[in-house]
């Protein structure tokens, strides 16, 4: 009898010592962003949108800080920021683009208006990262506006029909043009996004109410450039061009708009002025961002080889994530792709996250 209860501590053992080599750490806080936040106030008087900001209620609204590069590396040459207001029909908005040299050819709406120099805008009013619109706009005031159903990254499809009739815009060239003779000071963009084609994309065509948020996020493509016969041209070398500068407001950390998780916060308020308002950052912000961490390195980072499993293999992480803060996460193949339960060791909330990005609280 004793003989067998040592063979049965030796096996619990054995167990406690496999069991406890199956849990890996992880840590994901190199992957984490903070996104930047913006209290959007009511504007008190209308606003003309002419590229040019001189209403009152512009002259009061705050700018964004300057845009950094979207890999939060270098410093963007040329600054850019943005300020907004809304309404109870319009959310509007003005960009500031310094720029030496201003040139545009696209003419022609819904053309891939990034093939000249841009500005971008990028909102998810839902914070799903799913049904979110694209605006991207040249110095020639050409727009193209897109829908995306869900991220290129898993298979989204673009939906260059979706067109905001409703939108309002128009550019202020301070300076020439496309004359390459002269030196530039900046371009302006002041747009009016129609609120309830945006809400639309959520599934209600309801304004915003105070403390309502929206996630978005601007971006400026940026291109070097030749003169061919006096004409901007995208500059080439060895008969290919030349990568193109990518600025933002949020920090993405990578090359890539289209990771929605990682946009700013734009919260509503009904008042005039943002001086007593205060920004409530969304709850279990740092958890969430720690499950987007995993679902993309399970998706096309470090951990895709577990796609490779079978269904119903799993692995369990211990992940490190904001420094020295920890999770527990349990990687899960599924017969559709995979899945994350994340749970909060603190807090003992639980999320999940599938291979499509789709993110949901199971347990509070």
């Amino acid at each position: 009898m004793k003989h067998l209860l040592n063979s049965l501590l030796v096996c619990t053992f054995c167990w406690s010592v496999t069991s406890y080599a199956q849990v890996e750490t992880l840590d994901v806080s190199n992957l984490m962003v903070t996104p930047n936040h913006y209290i959007v106030t009511k504007a008190k008087s209308n606003i003309i949108i002419d590229g040019i900001a001189d209403e009152t209620a512009w002259k009061e609204a705050r700018f964004t800080s300057s845009f950094i590069d979207i890999e939060g590396i270098k410093k963007p040459k040329y600054d850019t920021k943005v300020k907004m207001l809304w309404d109870d029909t319009y959310l509007y908005l003005y960009a500031e683009l310094e720029e030496p040299h201003i040139w545009a050819t696209l003419k022609q709406r819904d053309t891939i208006i990034f093939y000249n120099n841009d500005f971008e805008v990028f909102i998810d009013p839902s914070n799903t990262t799913k049904n979110y619109g694209e605006i991207e706009i040249n110095a020639n005031n050409t727009v193209w506006d897109l829908h995306l159903d869900k991220p290129y990254r898993v298979s989204g499809k673009p939906n260059n029909h979706w067109d905001l009739k409703e939108l309002k815009s128009a550019v202020k060239v301070y300076g020439t043009l496309n004359n390459a003779t002269d030196t530039d000071t900046k371009w302006t963009v002041e747009m009016a996004i129609p609120l309830k084609a945006i809400n639309e994309l959520k599934g209600s065509g309801n304004i915003p109410k105070e403390g309502d948020f929206w996630r978005i996020n601007f971006s400026r493509v940026e291109w070097d450039f030749d003169l061919i016969d006096g004409k901007y041209e995208r500059k080439k070398v060895h008969g290919k061009y030349l990568p193109e500068y990518n600025w933002v407001w949020s920090n993405q950390k990578v090359i890539n708009m289209h990771e929605p998780e990682k946009w700013g916060y734009l919260q509503f308020t009904e008042k005039t002025s943002a001086k007593e308002i205060t920004y409530t950052p969304e709850q279990d912000l740092k958890i969430k961002q720690a499950t987007y961490a995993l679902f993309r390195e399970a998706s096309y980072g470090s951990l895709k080889k577990l796609n490779r499993e079978t269904p119903g293999f799993t692995k369990t992480y211990e992940v490190t994530y904001d420094g020295n803060k920890k999770v527990v996460a349990i990687f899960t193949k599924t017969q559709f792709g995979f899945e994350f339960k994340v749970t909060n060791t603190d807090t003992s909330s639980i999320y999940v996250i599938n291979e499509e990005g789709v993110l949901k609280l199971i347990k509070a």
